[in-house]
């Protein structure tokens, strides 16, 4: 067999804690991703326009634009959780304990 095995990288957890993010960080960041994920296939599902999405979410174009290319950097939780609520989105929080919070607690 000449084909060549590429190295694999399985996350347990938060993919940004495993490139070198601080727990906390990491943490804001996988929400924010997630949210604006949702506003994404929103947006894609109803075939809205960026201009139609940005209408009605009550924001320009182009922060539409940005959270469709997946740059959100200068969007905040509280920001894209009142966007997705325009939506008809109920976000909910699910909290939960690592290993390394618990064993920092005990």
């Amino acid at each position: 067999m000449n084909r060549k095995e590429t190295p694999q990288h399985v996350t347990k957890h938060n993919v940004f804690e495993d490139i070198g993010f601080s727990e906390t960080e990491a943490a804001v960041l996988a929400m924010r991703v997630e949210i604006a994920l949702e506003i994404k296939k929103f947006v894609e599902r109803k075939q809205l326009t960026q201009a139609a999405a940005a209408k009605l979410f009550g924001v320009t174009q182009p922060k539409i634009s940005n959270i469709l290319k997946g740059h959100i950097e200068g969007f905040t939780i509280d920001y894209l959780v009142r966007m997705v609520s325009k939506a008809g989105k109920r976000p909910r929080v699910k909290f939960g304990r690592n290993n390394r919070s618990s064993q920092a607690a005990a």
